[in-house]
């Protein structure tokens, strides 16, 4: 089959680009011939239709006029009549791309979910009326999970919300990533769907530090003696990163106590003042300018060395103006443990990418973590379950679980037994349930569904 996968964007380092990447992999192994569609083609090659693009000009005019206020428009008509007519364009672009490709399949990712692009909803269910074509809509989150979609300035737009994102069609089969999200849909729309997880290649090589990584902590501004500490997520608040930032500051204190007693490191380094604890964010930036100064301010506060590594980061390795830019994956590598505190989660690509990295891992237990993936038995530092939000907007959870994470992030940091045996375990754990071959088994025989 020729299968079209589609985005707002592709070959970035955003949790659906990496998982479509993955489903691409795999569905080629398969022997199926794949192309991408997509507003943005990032590192890979893709088909483009601009009017996708996640951040269109025009598109983040109809956002902030649906969701926000209406304040570019004199009517409800004037603005439906403008989003039709951007719809309309993109419609005639994805219909022509179907026929011109010989598409007989077409698999959206969050563009029928998520409601951030009401134009890209209008234009793909229209198209799939219009052309027929199979489709397996993948919907990695929804739009009632997000509080900005939850008030619409205008009638026509929870129309559009609540028939289009995403749509009852027949030539539609509808897949989601946990079992949460299975019976979300079928509460808010009578929606039947099949689960298919994250995945990862543990079957590739090993990242390792080689001769392009090697420079990456100078080129950051740390020395090999720093612990750096990692998180690879997006910059932005639903990964509530202010709640890895107590717990570093934290580690911070305990490791302050050991570098007194001469403990050794994992590495067979000594813990001394030679080792300057650092927490690197690596993601791209995609939260409000408030909240990032939220984070700067708190991790200041509290004494933490942070940095926002991404512009020297991309979904692969290259040269951008002279410079080096680094695979998301060789941030891994220089790292010592790695932090994913997101209060909510369509699945957790960066869990699967510690687990392959043989990285230990701090985790809040979000709601999808608790239902579908803690059964795997993965051995994990935890925060809990559950947080507040506090005055100033930012999360947080009970003093008493941050004092107990960091003291076990202490014991791995300096224990090396510990250390291997956790990662070595959580590797195979990996291995055995969510790899390309896991991948494979639960593809197959969807699309022979969604061909007959």
């Amino acid at each position: 089959m020729k299968i079209a996968l589609a985005h707002f964007r592709v070959g970035e380092t955003d949790g659906v680009s990496l998982e479509i990447e993955k489903w691409k992999q795999v569905l080629k192994q398969m022997g199926h011939e794949v192309l991408l569609l997509a507003g943005s083609e990032g590192q890979v090659r893709a088909h483009v239709i601009a009017e996708l693009h996640y951040k269109h000009p025009m598109n983040e005019k109809f956002v902030y006029n649906a969701y926000d206020k209406m304040i570019d428009y004199d009517s409800e008509k004037e603005f439906v009549d403008d989003v039709v007519a951007f719809a309309d364009i993109m419609e005639q672009k994805i219909v022509d791309f179907i026929a011109s490709e010989s598409i007989d399949l077409l698999i959206t990712h969050n563009l029928l979910s998520l409601g951030w692009s009401l134009p890209a909803g209008i234009a793909f269910a229209k198209a799939l009326k219009s052309t027929g074509i199979p489709c397996m809509a993948l919907h990695h989150n929804f739009y009632w999970q997000r509080d900005r979609y939850l008030n619409p300035t205008c009638p026509t737009v929870t129309e559009w919300l609540e028939t289009l994102f995403p749509p009852d069609l027949p030539n539609v089969t509808h897949v989601v990533t946990n079992r949460l999200y299975q019976d979300e849909l079928m509460q808010h729309r009578k929606l039947s769907s099949a689960i298919i997880p994250n995945a990862f290649d543990f079957n590739a090589k090993v990242w390792g530090k080689d001769d392009c990584n090697a420079s990456l902590r100078r080129d950051i501004g740390v020395t090999e003696d720093d612990i750096i500490i990692l998180q690879a997520t997006r910059v932005t608040e639903r990964k509530t990163i202010e709640l890895g930032i107590d717990t570093v500051a934290e580690l911070q204190v305990q490791l302050e106590t050991l570098k007194q007693r001469n403990a050794t490191l994992y590495n067979g380094k000594t813990l001394s003042d030679r080792n300057r604890l650092v927490y690197i964010l690596a993601g791209m930036p995609e939260s409000s300018y408030e909240y990032t100064e939220k984070l700067r301010i708190k991790a200041d506060n509290l004494g933490i060395d942070i940095r926002f590594i991404n512009p020297l980061i991309d979904q692969s390795r290259s040269y951008f103006n002279g410079q080096k830019r680094y695979s998301l994956w060789d941030a891994y590598v220089i790292a010592d443990f790695v932090t994913f505190p997101s209060v909510i989660e369509g699945w957790g690509n960066q869990l699967l990418e510690a687990v392959f990295a043989q990285k230990p891992l701090l985790i809040y237990e979000y709601p999808v973590y608790e239902k579908d993936i803690k059964k795997f038995g993965f051995d994990i530092v935890s925060l809990g379950n559950t947080h507040q939000i506090e005055a100033n907007g930012l999360a947080s959870v009970n003093s008493k679980n941050v004092k107990a994470a960091a003291t076990k992030m202490a014991q791995l940091l300096t224990n090396e037994d510990a250390y291997t045996q956790m990662v070595q375990h959580n590797f195979k754990i990996g291995k055995m349930n969510l790899s390309y071959e896991a991948l494979h088994l639960l593809l197959e025989p969807l699309i022979e569904e969604v061909k007959r």
